[in-house]
């Protein structure tokens, strides 16, 4: 392994390459957020996104950000029943598919890098082989995570449900990822988050969350919603969706409800947020939010003051940390997964209130800002060592 060294000086240019995990779009939210700012901080710097979330949802997602994408499958994440739901066979299947494609994009990854013959710095957010492809071409790799799939692979091998042939590759699975995080430079630990024991210098920050970027009373006209927010409800459960009966909407008809399912609209009171419209852009027009849990979604939400009806999920590992988490900084009611499907969604309930005090809003700032240091700090020229790191 090669790995290049770092000069002490001030950089007037810089390539960003943010590997992003497909898994959701939750990390390309997160990612998208911190890019949006480091962009006003360093509008000169070159924003690659290499990750296979859609193109689509990244020019949502970073609107005006001059930004480019190479599509790259970097990890699998969790392969889901639905937006409620686990598939640890299908996960294990797939994990070992990117594995075997891994070495190819590995090699085609790192010559792109080095033809480009500028300073660059990889983001990952949050996929392990992001390692590789850092120590492949000397260049630092700054994590931006509130969880890893270790703290997800490990519960997961501990499941008396799996036969014990599946437990013991998902425990493999956990110390390969473990091994690969410890390799980076520096954590950006985000709040809400799973153990990182990775090693590594760290800095905490507060919630990341893009901000809403249209007009307010064009979009409630659009709509046509209520002006009192408290009876507008969204309902978004991350880029799966989840299939709702729109009868369901009939239960609470002093509620507008909008959200990304165009089967909403069959009830008198459904709305669909229109092309263009990010669900984020709307919460400041809502009162509550109906869920699943999400980082992203609860860093939106919170941002915006919007109180969170929280359906319960199992098998992921993180779903347990963000119910806790929730309780103790947001505003919330939790609901069971019957009681989503059956329409009691406890919109005529009080709000609970948090346990706990409200966590800073500022931490794509606080994240973009801490990139803009480490690099300028320690720069590095792209090596290529053309042969793969394992």
């Amino acid at each position: 392994m090669l790995r290049s060294g770092f000069r002490q000086h001030g950089l007037p240019f810089m390539l960003i390459l943010a590997c992003v995990s497909a898994h959701g779009f939750g990390h390309g939210s997160r990612t998208a957020s911190v890019l949006a700012e480091l962009a006003k901080l360093r509008p000169d710097w070159r924003l690659v996104l290499s990750t296979a979330l859609p193109a689509s949802f990244l020019e949502l997602a970073l609107g005006p950000v001059p930004h480019e994408q190479r599509r790259c499958r970097w990890d699998v994440g969790v392969i889901q029943a639905d937006a409620l739901g686990a598939d640890p066979a299908a996960t294990l299947e797939a994990l070992e598919q990117v594995e075997r494609a891994l070495p190819g994009q590995l090699e085609r990854e790192a010559a792109w890098l080095v033809q480009q013959g500028e300073p660059a710095l990889v983001l990952g957010d949050v996929p392990p082989a992001a390692a590789r492809l850092a120590s492949r071409t000397g260049l630092p790799l700054v994590w931006l995570a509130s969880f890893g799939w270790d703290a997800i692979y490990g519960p997961m091998a501990a499941d008396p449900q799996l036969e014990p042939e599946q437990a013991e590759r998902f425990a493999g699975w956990a110390e390969h990822c473990r091994t690969l995080y410890r390799r980076g430079d520096l954590l950006l630990r985000c709040p809400l988050a799973m153990p990182m024991p990775w090693d590594l210098p760290e800095r905490a920050i507060g919630l990341t969350s893009s901000s809403p970027r249209l007009d307010l009373a064009d979009l409630a006209e659009r709509l046509q919603l209520p002006p009192d927010r408290q009876r507008c409800v969204l309902i978004s459960f991350g880029g799966m969706g989840f299939p709702l009966d729109p009868a369901l909407l009939a239960h609470w008809p002093e509620h507008v409800f909008l959200g990304p399912d165009p089967a909403m609209t069959a009830a008198p009171n459904g709305r669909l947020l229109p092309p263009g419209v990010r669900p984020l852009d709307a919460m400041p027009l809502i009162g509550r939010l109906i869920t699943k849990p999400g980082y992203s979604s609860f860093c939106e939400a919170l941002s915006q003051n919007v109180g969170i009806h929280l359906v319960h999920r199992e098998g992921f590992a993180e779903a347990a940390v963000l119910e806790a988490d929730l309780q103790r900084i947001g505003w919330h009611r939790l609901l069971s997964q019957e009681q989503l499907r059956s329409g009691d969604w406890q919109l005529d309930q009080p709000l609970l209130p948090p346990s706990g005090t409200p966590l800073p809003t500022q931490g794509a700032a606080e994240a973009a800002a801490a990139i803009v240091t480490f690099a300028e700090e320690r720069s590095a020229v792209p090596m290529y060592a053309g042969h793969t790191i394992g």
